[in-house]
C-alpha cells in the first residue's frame, strides 16, 4: 500500500485558488473546484440515466470511467489553467500541438500522481494521449462540463451587457449542448421545467454557500468545492486501500453528495451543532424532510427514481448517516455494517455494492484541515482558525483506523 502524500492533497486543493471567467464581470467569485463539483454531480445524474437498462457490471464500468475521466481532466486543467478555453481547444484540435502540450503536462504531474497510484498515473496518460472524444464516458463528461460552464455563464451574463463576446459564447454553448442531446438525460437537463434540470440547478447553488463564514480565510471555499475535494480524497484513498470497484465508485459519489442537504439548511459549523444536545437530530430530521420535498419527490414524479434512490444511498438515509458503512442488495435493501474493519474484510465485493463511512468522514476532516492549513500558510489567520487547524490535525493524527495512515500524513505537515 502506498502513502497518500501532502503534495497530492496540495495539488488537488490548488483548484480552490483558480478563478473562472476571470476576464468577465462576475456577481460572485467562480472557482475551478466549484465548477468541477457541479460538473461531476451532473455527470452522475447522466450516468444513471444512460445505464438505466444496463447490467450492474456495465453500469459500474461506465461509472468508474466517468469518475476517473473527470479527475484526469481536472488534473490536466490545473496545469494549463492560464490558457483561455478558445485557445486551449484550438491547441487540442491539432494532434501535434496536443501531443506537445500533453508531454509538458505529463512532466509536471508525474512527481505528484505517479507516487500516489501508478495505475491511476498510467490511465491518466492513456486518457490524454488518446484524445478521442467519442466514447460514452467522454461525451457524458463533455455534456456535464458544458452544462456547468453555461450555468456559470448565465449568472454573469446580465452584468456583461457591454461585452460583445456574450452572444457568441451563448451560441457556442447552445450548439455544443445540442450536439449531445442524443445522450439520455441531456434533453431533460436542458429543459427548465424538468425535475432533473431543477436538481442540477440546486446543486449549482451550493457554490454560493461559503464555508467557515465567521472566520476570515484565503481561499474562501464553498460547500460545493468542499464536496468535490472530499470526493477526490475518497477516491484516492479507495485506490490506496485496493477496494473493489463498486466501493470505489460509491465512495467518490458519497463524498461528492455528502453535504447536498446543506443547500436546504446552510453550512452549520460544528460548535453550533454541538451546542444543544438534540440539535444534530433536529437538523437531520429537517434535512430528510426537505430532501424529500424538494429533491427526492420531484425526481421520482418526473421519472428519475433511480437517481433519487442512489442519492439516498450515498447520503445514508436508510442507516442514519452518510458516515455509516453499508451495503445494498439487488432488490434495494440497505444493510448497516459495523465499522470499517468489517466492511473491508467481509463486504469488499462488487455484488454487495459496499460504501464506506469512516473513510468518507476522514476525508471530510482532511478537506477541512486543508482549508484551514492553506489559509494560515497564505497569511490569513485568526485564533479561531488556528484552533480549528490544531483540532483537526489532532483528530486526524489520532484517527482510529490505522489503514488510512493519517498520522504519517499529518507528519508531512510539520
Amino acid at each position: 500500500m502506498l502513502h497518500i502524500r501532502r503534495s497530492l492533497l496540495g495539488f488537488l486543493f490548488s483548484g480552490a485558488h483558480l478563478l473562472r471567467w476571470n476576464d468577465k464581470l462576475r456577481p460572485a467569485e467562480l472557482m475551478e473546484i466549484d465548477k468541477q463539483g457541479h460538473k461531476m454531480l451532473t455527470a452522475c445524474a447522466l450516468w444513471l440515466e444512460h445505464t438505466a437498462g444496463s447490467s450492474p457490471q456495465e453500469r459500474l464500468k461506465l461509472g468508474l470511467e466517468i469518475i476517473e475521466g473527470g479527475l484526469f481532466d481536472y488534473c490536466y486543467r490545473l496545469v494549463v489553467t492560464d490558457i483561455k478555453p478558445p485557445v486551449f481547444y484550438r491547441i487540442r484540435s491539432n494532434p501535434e500541438h496536443r501531443r506537445q502540450l500533453s508531454d509538458f503536462v505529463f512532466r509536471q504531474l508525474e512527481p505528484v500522481l505517479a507516487p500516489a497510484d501508478p495505475g491511476f498515473w498510467e490511465r491518466f496518460r492513456a486518457w490524454h494521449a488518446d484524445g478521442d472524444g467519442s466514447g460514452t464516458a467522454r461525451r457524458i463528461l463533455e455534456a456535464a462540463h458544458r452544462y456547468a460552464s453555461r450555468w456559470e455563464f448565465r449568472t454573469l451574463r446580465p452584468l456583461n451587457t457591454f461585452d460583445d463576446e456574450m452572444e457568441e459564447i451563448e451560441r457556442n454553448f447552445q450548439r455544443e449542448l445540442d450536439a449531445l442531446r442524443d445522450l439520455p438525460g441531456v434533453p431533460a437537463l436542458l429543459d427548465p421545467a424538468s425535475a432533473l434540470s431543477r436538481f442540477a440547478n440546486i446543486c449549482g447553488q451550493l457554490r454560493f454557500q461559503i464555508r467557515w463564514t465567521q472566520v476570515p480565510r484565503l481561499p474562501r471555499t464553498s460547500v460545493l468545492g468542499h464536496m468535490f475535494m472530499v470526493a477526490a480524497h475518497s477516491y484516492f484513498y479507495s485506490l490506496n486501500l485496493d477496494v473493489c470497484s463498486a466501493r470505489r465508485c460509491n465512495n467518490f459519489f458519497c463524498g461528492l453528495f455528502h453535504d447536498l442537504p446543506e443547500v436546504l439548511t446552510r453550512d452549520i459549523i460544528s460548535p453550533v451543532k454541538r451546542s444543544v444536545a438534540s440539535l444534530p437530530e433536529l437538523i437531520r430530521d429537517y434535512e430528510e424532510q426537505e430532501m424529500e420535498r424538494r429533491i427526492f419527490a420531484p425526481l421520482r414524479r418526473d421519472g428519475f427514481a433511480a437517481l433519487a434512490e442512489r442519492i439516498g444511498y450515498y447520503l445514508g438515509m436508510d442507516v442514519g448517516s452518510e458516515f455509516q458503512e453499508s451495503t445494498r442488495t439487488a432488490d434495494g435493501t440497505v444493510h448497516r455494517i459495523d465499522g470499517f474493519a468489517t466492511l473491508h474484510t467481509s463486504c469488499n465485493a462488487d455484488a454487495l455494492d459496499p460504501k464506506d463511512g469512516q473513510l468518507i468522514k476522514a476525508c471530510d476532516l482532511l478537506a477541512a484541515f486543508m482549508e484551514a492549513h492553506s489559509s494560515i500558510r497564505n497569511g490569513v489567520s485568526s485564533p479561531q482558525l488556528q484552533e480549528a487547524a490544531g483540532r483537526l490535525r489532532a483528530e486526524l493524527a489520532e484517527y482510529p483506523e490505522k489503514a488510512f495512515q493519517l498520522p504519517a500524513l499529518m507528519a508531512d505537515f510539520d
